[in-house]
C-alpha cells in the first residue's frame, strides 16, 4: 500500500460520536503512553504533524480519526498506564476503549504498539488478552527499534513474545526515525482492511 492522502477528521470522546458507520473500514492503534503512537502514525503518512506529538505523555484522550487514501480510518486511542492522568479520566478512557472494540463494526483489526526497550507491562498483557478474547485481529508493533543493536532487538523480541504468550506469531519492529517496518505495516494495514 502507498499512502497518498490523510487527512484528520475528528475526535470521538466515545462510539455515538464517531463517523458515520458503514463507510470506510478502521483500524485502531492502541498502546501505553509515550509508546510513540503519534509518531509511527506520521511516519506512516509521511507528514511531521498529522498526528500531534508530545513531550507530555497522556495528551490522546478521545478517539482521534484519520481518513487515509479516501478509503479507510486510523483510530488512534488514548495511551494507557500514564499515573499523571487522573484515576476518573484514565476509568472513563478504559469504558471508551472497552464499548469502542466491542461494538464497532467497522473495526477491523487492532495495531498494538509496545516499546522494545521495555518488557510489556500488565496493561499491554491485558490490553492483549481482551482483543484475543473478542477475536480481533491483531498485530503487535515493537516501536523505537533504532534505540537498540539487531542483538538487543533479538533478545527483546524474545521477552516481548514470553510476556505476551506469543509462540509463532511475528512481531514487527518499527522506527519512527529510521521507517524501520514501515513497508510491512503498510502491508499489514492492507490485509486488515480487505478482511
Amino acid at each position: 500500500m502507498k499512502i497518498t492522502s490523510a487527512e484528520f477528521v475528528t475526535s470521538a470522546p466515545g462510539i455515538k460520536h464517531c463517523p458515520e458507520g458503514g463507510k470506510y473500514p478502521e483500524v485502531g492503534f492502541v498502546g501505553r503512553s509515550n509508546v510513540g503512537k503519534s509518531s509511527l502514525i506520521n511516519k506512516l503518512v509521511n507528514r511531521k504533524n498529522l498526528a500531534r506529538t508530545s513531550k507530555t505523555p497522556g495528551r490522546t484522550q478521545l478517539l482521534n480519526y484519520f481518513l487515509i487514501n479516501n478509503t479507510f480510518y486510523i483510530v488512534d486511542f488514548p495511551g494507557y498506564g500514564f499515573a499523571r492522568v487522573p484515576e476518573n479520566i484514565r476509568a472513563s478512557w478504559g469504558k471508551m476503549i472497552e464499548e469502542y472494540l466491542k461494538n464497532r463494526k467497522e473495526l477491523r483489526g487492532v495495531v498494538l504498539l509496545v516499546d522494545i526497550r521495555h518488557k510489556p507491562t500488565a496493561q499491554d498483557v491485558q490490553m492483549f488478552e481482551w482483543l484475543q478474547h473478542y477475536n480481533i485481529p491483531t498485530a503487535i508493533v515493537a516501536t523505537k527499534a533504532d534505540k537498540l543493536s539487531r542483538n538487543q532487538q533479538l533478545k527483546q523480541e524474545k521477552i516481548i513474545k514470553a510476556a505476551l504468550g506469543l509462540e509463532n506469531e511475528n512481531i514487527l519492529l518499527f522506527s519512527s526515525q529510521t521507517g524501520k517496518g514501515k513497508d510491512e505495516l503498510l502491508d499489514l494495514l492492507s490485509e486488515l482492511i480487505e478482511t
